[in-house]
């Protein structure tokens, strides 16, 4: 198989998933974010670098650095809910949420250089 060809099998894949999950959510919020809280995109992403690369090194370091920046990650998810039932509309609601994650994971990539954990 070419690379544009299996580029655009990668596309494809990566925006069903990402189409499933909002329709499933619609109809109900829990699958919603069940299916949303399966980390496909991790998975994903080591299924094509495996295959692409075949070095299971590469892919256990960012198996690792993934579980790192997945803590701050959560930060969002707290703070979106939280600011909306505050009477916050929707899109200030997700840009603070975000700009809060942001700085979450600016601090937790300062925390881990004070450990030495190298990302």
């Amino acid at each position: 198989m070419n690379a544009y060809a299996f580029y655009a099998i990668k596309l494809l894949i990566s925006a069903l998933l990402v189409v499933a999950v909002s329709e499933v959510a619609k109809r109900s919020s829990t699958l919603g974010a069940l299916l949303a809280s399966i980390p496909f995109v991790s998975i994903l992403a080591f299924v094509w670098l495996y295959l692409e690369s075949g070095n299971a090194d590469k892919i256990s370091a960012l198996s690792l650095n993934i579980f790192w920046l997945v803590l701050p990650s959560l930060l969002l998810f707290l703070a979106l809910p939280g600011l909306l039932k505050l009477g916050w509309s929707f899109w200030p609601s997700l840009l603070v949420s975000m700009a809060l994650t942001s700085v979450a994971y600016i601090l937790m990539l300062r925390l881990l250089k004070q450990f030495n954990i190298e990302l």
